[in-house]
């Protein structure tokens, strides 16, 4: 009995050693997306305020569906008007520029 409870044990050990250590290559595989964007976060910056001149309130790096999948995503303001802008952080093209509500998501 005790046999088995070491084995098991054992085995239970060694699974999540070796899950531990698989998670640590993948995360070491895959490049952080600021590492991946082609874009400079100050040259999207200068493409959103040129989409819509307003004051930048936040900015992001994300992957999100369109364009390469990697995009600066910024919440801008004028006066009481909000906007989100995104662009492409492979490419440079802005993908969005759409009006936000008076209180916009974060």
């Amino acid at each position: 009995m005790d046999y088995q409870r070491f084995a098991v044990q054992f085995s239970l050990a060694s699974l999540i050693g070796l899950t531990a250590a698989t998670a640590s290559v993948l995360a070491v595989a895959k490049p952080a997306p600021h590492m991946q964007a082609k874009i400079s976060m100050s040259a999207a910056r200068a493409l959103a305020q040129k989409a819509f001149p307003g004051t930048i309130v936040k900015a992001e790096l994300e992957r999100e569906r369109g364009g390469s999948g990697l995009r600066y995503s910024f919440d801008m303001r004028k006066g009481n008007s909000w906007h989100e802008v995104g662009v492409d952080a492979m490419t440079g093209q802005v993908l969005e520029n759409s009006r936000e509500g008076a209180n916009p998501k974060d």
